[in-house]
């Protein structure tokens, strides 16, 4: 018969070394907890001590004061606002030929107009500033609106880098950036703002926005019609460049509620320009243009809408 078969069990002994691995392991594990619960504890308690920083930033500046209105003090008679270009530190353009600085030329032709406008007995004038003083694009076209202004008329003199350039020409809002601002003014005002007689707080923001956009559309309108009169009445005075009507994005056109235009009376880099707008007969050729233009303008306004 066969040997029987013997089954043995082997357990074999741990490697050398195994046990101080599994104390290294349990004391790395503890570390970490006692890590973690530190860390819990310590974004757990507030700061012992907080520091602030005050920096004084003053008083708000007060409103740029309203100008004087010449003129009849007739309050139902139309108000037109001058604003002379530039100003203080800021001159504008200058003549290469006779020195003449924007800034002088635009308010003596500002005060020329006025005196041609106040002496028809039939509208207000007033003017942005009536001496040397600097005023951001905002605070012009800004008085004409806190004047309730029926027309505002912003004065410039060009400057070219080619001195063949000449001629006047008149700018009105660009569509393109119309809608834009208007939706900007209704977030800035926080529709609060009375707008041709609606107040806008009364409203959403989605008719505010709608009858921001009217108002606008309709002042662009009215903008851009004068701007063809002006052209028409004062080329018998003034020379005009080919496209005398013309567009564009002037943060001094923005006013909603208030026509605008920006009138380019030529070029102080050309010479013949330049005589004619720093001449005394210059200033009264290009008056009595404006001086028709608007006549005109409010004859019309008055007839179409009664008032």
């Amino acid at each position: 018969m066969g040997l029987p078969f013997v089954l043995l069990l082997m357990i074999a002994d741990p490697p050398l070394g195994a046990d101080r691995g599994a104390q290294s392991l349990d004391r790395a594990v503890g570390r970490s907890a006692a890590t973690v619960r530190q860390s819990a504890a310590w974004r757990a308690k507030p700061p012992g001590r907080r520091y602030s920083v005050t920096v004084p930033i003053g008083k708000p500046e007060p409103a740029v004061p309203l100008p004087a209105i010449a003129g009849p003090a007739d309050a139902r008679l139309p108000l037109v606002v001058l604003d002379p270009g530039h100003g203080g530190h800021d001159p504008g353009a200058t003549s290469p030929h006779s020195g003449k600085r924007e800034k002088d030329v635009t308010l003596a032709l500002a005060r020329a107009i006025r005196d041609e406008l106040v002496a028809t007995g039939r509208v207000r004038v007033a003017l942005t500033r009536s001496d040397d003083r600097f005023l951001v694009l905002e605070e012009r076209y800004g008085i004409a609106r806190r004047m309730k202004a029926d027309l505002f008329i912003s004065l410039h003199a060009d400057a070219a880098e080619s001195q063949e350039a000449h001629g006047a020409s008149v700018y009105t809002l660009a569509e393109v950036a119309s809608d834009r601002e208007a939706a900007r003014l209704a977030s800035r005002e926080n529709r609060s703002n009375i707008i041709n007689g609606v107040d806008l707080s009364a409203h959403g923001s989605a008719v505010s926005s709608i009858l921001l956009d009217l108002t606008q559309r309709e002042t662009m309108t009215v903008a851009s019609e004068f701007a063809r009169l002006l052209h028409r009445e004062a080329s018998d005075d003034m020379r005009f460049r080919t496209t005398a009507h013309r567009f564009a994005s002037f943060v001094v056109l923005k006013a909603p509620d208030t026509p605008s235009v920006l009138f380019e009376t030529g070029f102080l880099s050309n010479e013949d320009d330049a005589k004619f707008l720093s001449s005394a007969e210059g200033r009264r050729q290009i008056a009595r243009g404006v001086r028709e233009a608007v006549q005109i303008h409010f004859a019309k306004r008055i007839a179409a809408t009664g008032r």
